[in-house]
């Protein structure tokens, strides 16, 4: 591939994400990932270690062998056209990336809302959460809904762009295994608290500077939909570490603060009561009109992320 086409791989792999977003119809490189995961982990789990080592194997090898796959691919595909490597350097970057499918789910649960069938809002929102979505009332789901939104912010388009920026294709690939890895086996629950440890710390570790990042495209886009920026840092400064999470914090505090709604607090979760701290201080209630206005920061921030990461990579190349 000419070297100076990577600076277009960023908003031509967005563009794509925006026009098509995740079409069920076609392949997927996340859903070829689930059906690795489960076939890893039935041949692991018969060896005879821990439940720790097996799992830390598992991911190892996953995350690995995604690199060294998508490293290979770019590779020979460079060796028998420029032209045919960098639209897989695309498409990968592509299938990275979650901005239209994120909108779509939220709003989704906000139509639903707005012709008061609530619970087809929960089987919308079960779809894109793993509470329970069963004991939520309106405005639990609606809460659930904007730190999804926000959460996905960074799992879904800050940190696959920034690792597209760092290492191209390959890189942003890795983290997706590193995400799905997460978000199959990173549970606290009797089959994968031991087993899915790895794959809970390294994701807490591949998001810990994107999400922190975030707050700049965050930040940025609640000055653009005059929202309020300076709320949002100073929410982030106050209540960014009030989650479970060291990571998942930061985003929902900025959407705490641009939008002026109270977030987190006590959760269900496979019929147990977790009790979490609330993100914001604000006492205005929060609304179903907070759905499109979280999607509406989500796609601005997004599209700031991207336009910072590909001028960075335009100066560097210069």
């Amino acid at each position: 591939m000419k070297f100076y086409l990577y600076e277009y791989l960023l908003p031509v792999a967005y563009a794509l994400d925006l026009l098509l977003g995740d079409p069920e119809d076609l392949p997927h490189p996340v859903r070829w990932m689930g059906r690795w995961i489960d076939f890893t982990e039935r041949y692991l789990r018969r060896l005879p270690m821990s439940e720790t080592s097996s799992g830390a194997l598992l991911v190892v090898l996953l995350v690995a062998g995604t690199w060294l796959i998508s490293e290979s691919v770019i590779f020979v595909s460079h060796i028998l056209s420029p032209t045919l490597s960098f639209l897989f350097n695309v498409i990968m970057i592509y299938y990275s990336l979650s901005t239209r499918s994120l909108k779509q789910e939220a709003m989704k649960i906000y139509y639903s809302l707005e012709e008061n069938f609530i619970d087809q809002a929960k089987k919308n929102l079960s779809r894109i959460v793993g509470r329970d979505v069963e004991p939520l009332d309106e405005k639990g789901v609606i809460r659930a809904t904007v730190e999804t939104v926000a959460e996905n912010l960074v799992d879904g388009v800050i940190s696959p762009i920034f690792y597209a920026a760092i290492g191209g294709a390959p890189l942003a690939m890795a983290y997706k295994m590193v995400n799905t890895l997460d978000s199959m086996i990173g549970y606290k629950n009797e089959r994968y608290q031991r087993f899915g440890l790895c794959a809970a710390r390294l994701d807490d570790l591949a998001n810990f500077i994107p999400a922190r990042l975030s707050i700049v495209p965050i930040f940025l886009a609640s000055l653009l939909t005059m929202r309020s920026p300076l709320q949002t840092v100073k929410t982030v400064l106050t209540d960014g570490q009030n989650h479970p999470s060291p990571n998942a914090g930061i985003p929902e505090a900025s959407f705490s603060g641009a939008l002026g709604i109270r977030l987190g607090g006590p959760n269900y979760y496979s019929g147990n009561l977790v009790k979490k701290p609330f993100i914001g201080r604000t006492k205005r209630e929060i609304r179903r009109g907070d759905i499109p206005a979280a999607v509406d920061l989500m796609v601005i921030a997004s599209l700031i992320w991207l336009l910072i990461c590909s001028g960075l990579i335009s100066l560097f190349l210069a």
